[in-house]
């Protein structure tokens, strides 16, 4: 979920036959400032937490949450789920009690040892972050049920990328909050699972696709010396939350709020899982999706407020990329949940000490998407 709402500048238009003033170069926060706003500060080792309220940062939390969530109401099932085992998903990043019901029908779908997760970088522009991959410089991560070990494959694939690809920066991965909320249920379900953190700030769609073809080649190649395979050894999960509907948000198209927009808003969504998010991954649908939720022109103008608006187009690249090299069919995007803030009832974790860090009504509303990657045939 974006934690802080859209602003609204108006930029004064400069006088007739006057330049425009120079943009002032980004000032990125240092690294100090982010873990002070941390709600568990990394150390040089071992990356921290982010945020404290919406996540378990407890054993006895996560535990709680996650049998919880799998009472129910169940979230809205768009296809039957297919076996464990699948090579990706696409799953929510929002608050637990909000959004737990759809982590639980999709992460237990991912039953890989190593698991790349391509998460949003909502603060971007903060650091100045644009066409290239950032990874972060940790030994493990912190979780509420033990660290989790960074996989040797992230300093492999890193040697493999042009330069020009990688950005590897504590800050960025310490700003961020959509890599970890997934991170936290994989630990609990595989106490073995290794992960590799990959944030994707802005870019074009060409420049996407070039990212996607150099990571693809170079996972493929690593996989090919392990004898690796998708699904059962390396898993990709894309972080996303849906919708985010809203004054605040800065999108309104069919009215303030209220039942009528809640409905036409979420139709929407279902419309992306199963039209461009579904069957054979391709970059024609990567585009698709990518043109739907931004202007391509100028991809940090929104046209439907998605936080995966990069992280779902280069990962839908990314995985056609690897299995292209890997010489194996492209996976087939399997639709199989839907779920919004306001859609079930919350669950039960304040008494433990967790909360929302944003508000849930019908005129401030997320949606969250959940879909299975299937292997091709």
């Amino acid at each position: 979920m974006i934690r802080s709402p859209f602003a609204v500048v108006l930029l004064a238009l400069p006088l007739l036959g006057q330049a425009p003033p120079p943009a002032r170069p980004t000032v990125p926060p240092s690294l100090a400032e982010v873990r002070k706003a941390m709600g568990i500060p990394s150390t040089d080792a071992v990356r921290g937490q982010q945020d404290a309220v919406g996540f378990a940062s407890r054993p006895d939390q996560m535990a709680q949450v996650w049998a919880w969530s799998a009472l129910p109401p169940a979230p809205e099932a768009l296809g039957p789920l297919p076996a464990p085992g699948v090579p990706g998903v696409i799953c929510p990043h929002d608050d637990y009690l909000f959004a737990g019901r759809v982590y639980r029908r999709v992460l237990p779908l991912v039953t890989a040892r190593t698991v790349v997760l391509v998460g949003v970088f909502h603060k971007y522009r903060r650091f100045g972050a644009k066409d290239a991959l950032v990874f972060d410089p940790y030994r493990a991560w912190r979780a509420p049920d033990g660290e989790i070990p960074v996989s040797p494959l992230r300093d492999e694939l890193m040697a493999q990328l042009p330069a020009a690809d990688v950005l590897r920066d504590a800050a960025m991965q310490d700003s961020e909050h959509s890599v970890e909320a997934i991170a936290y249920w994989l630990k609990h379900q595989d106490p073995r699972v290794e992960i590799v953190s990959i944030l994707v700030p802005a870019a074009s769609f060409p420049r996407f696709r070039e990212l996607a073809d150099h990571l693809g080649k170079a996972l493929a190649a690593s996989m090919r010396k392990r004898g690796w395979t998708l699904g059962r050894d390396v898993a990709l999960v894309i972080s996303s939350d849906g919708i985010h509907y809203g004054a605040d948000f800065g999108y309104t198209p069919y009215g303030e709020g209220g039942v009528e927009a809640y409905v036409t808003a979420t139709a929407r969504d279902r419309d992306l899982l199963t039209g461009p998010l579904a069957g054979p991954v391709s970059p024609a649908k990567a585009e698709a999706f990518f043109d739907t939720v931004v202007d391509p022109a100028h991809p940090d103008t929104y046209r439907m407020p998605w936080c995966g608006r990069f992280s779902i187009p280069f990962g839908l690249l990314l995985l056609d990329a690897t299995t292209r090299r890997l010489g194996q069919p492209a996976p087939l995007g399997v639709p199989v949940a839907f779920g919004t803030s306001i859609g079930f009832p919350e669950l039960p974790v304040k008494p433990l000490g967790m909360g929302a860090t944003a508000p849930a009504n019908l005129y401030h509303f997320v949606s969250y998407p959940g879909l299975a990657f299937t292997a091709g045939k």
